[in-house]
């Protein structure tokens, strides 16, 4: 039966001897080197994942920042930021509207300064969103593609959630008002046609399901308007309800104000 040999620390050819044999300056340029490979990995990875970001974002461009809004585009990270910058770029709002081939009439600018609204839309037809009551409201491009998105992701799906058919008219108390937010001193959103109050979803049968008199009571009706306004909260920077206070009462205030610091406001 053979015996193992116990290693020789002292033997010169042992990895302890090895490691004393290590000449100073030797050791002291692999310590040296050693935080440069380190972060030459950590570089190497980061590029990377930047480039398998880039890649992931050009498949997903609902969540690119940089990307040009589309309308047919679900819903993204970056989808609320997109329509707040369209409520600044005309041109880029209606070309969005062109590309998907929807019909609108464009309305001419209205008010001055403060109160001047240049981006007033009405759809024509009711294929991106059911026919609005009054008809002839315009709120701007960019609430207009915002209320596309809101019908088609949120308000069609909730409907057929909760009553099993469609929304055949949304009712609506405005959008362009030129006037200060009340109470307050700044201008209101409605100023530049910038937001709109929708107070009643009415069904393919006819039924009618509105804010002041539905969102208080039990039931499928005051669910499908919490849920409808929980979802306008992720497209509009501004969604106000009952719960905000008693002068919305019987609307959903949307609007898509572009603040600096990014944050809304969802009550």
């Amino acid at each position: 039966m053979k015996t193992r040999r116990r290693a020789n620390p002292s033997a010169p050819d042992s990895p302890a001897a090895l490691a004393q044999a290590c000449h100073p300056s030797h050791c002291d340029r692999v310590k040296s080197v050693r935080p440069y490979l380190i972060w030459f990995a950590v570089a190497v990875l980061l590029a990377l994942a930047a480039v398998y970001t880039m890649q992931w974002l050009r498949k997903h461009p609902e969540h690119n920042p940089a990307a040009r809004f589309e309308l047919a585009q679900p819903q993204g990270w970056a989808t609320q930021r997109k329509l707040m910058g369209l409520a600044g770029d005309a041109d880029a709002c209606f070309a969005a509207f062109d590309r998907a081939g929807a019909g609108y009439l464009r309305r001419p600018p209205i008010g001055q300064g403060g109160c001047r609204a240049d981006q007033r839309m009405i759809l024509t037809g009711n294929k991106l969103v059911p026919t609005m009551a009054p008809a002839e409201v315009a709120p701007s491009c960019a609430v207009t593609a915002a209320m596309v998105l809101w019908h088609r992701d949120v308000v069609a799906p909730l409907t057929r959630k909760y009553f099993g058919q469609r929304v055949a008219r949304i009712e609506n108390l405005g959008s362009y008002n030129c006037r200060n937010i009340r109470g307050g001193t700044r201008l209101s959103q409605h100023s530049t046609a910038n937001a709109i109050d929708v107070s009643a979803f009415v069904l393919a049968d006819g039924t009618r399901v509105s804010v002041v008199g539905d969102w208080s009571g039990g039931g499928a009706k005051a669910a499908f308007l919490r849920e409808v306004r929980d979802g306008a909260c992720d497209l509009f920077s501004t969604t106000l309800s009952p719960d905000f206070n008693a002068a919305h009462a019987d609307h959903f205030h949307l609007d898509l104000t572009a603040r600096k610091s990014g944050w809304t406001t969802c009550r």
